[in-house]
């Protein structure tokens, strides 16, 4: 049996904005619920680091990266449909 994979991503955020810290606590309220201990979130304020998001072509916040496992994915909006979620970022053949 593969080990379960590690999941990594990106939340592109516009300081401390409403939506931003929304987004924000349903990626992390999600990764704990069905990615315990199998996840890391990194935050990337584009107020403190414009170029980054324009690099990596994040036009609107809040966005979110899936970084890994492949394929990259990316996500704009608040997150809250969670089962909209699972699907895009292929979860939801793992929740028990």
């Amino acid at each position: 049996m593969e080990p379960a994979p590690f999941f990594r991503f990106r939340l592109f955020v516009a300081g401390d904005t409403v939506n931003s810290a929304q987004a924000l606590r349903n990626l992390t309220n999600l990764c704990i619920a069905h990615l315990p201990e199998r996840h890391h979130i990194e935050v990337v304020d584009v107020f403190i680091e414009p170029l980054r998001a324009l690099a990596e072509g994040i036009l609107m916040t809040p966005a979110m990266v899936k970084l890994s496992p492949q394929p990259v994915r990316k996500i704009v909006g608040t997150l809250s449909n969670e089962q909209i979620l699972l699907h895009a970022l292929e979860i939801e053949d793992m929740v028990p």
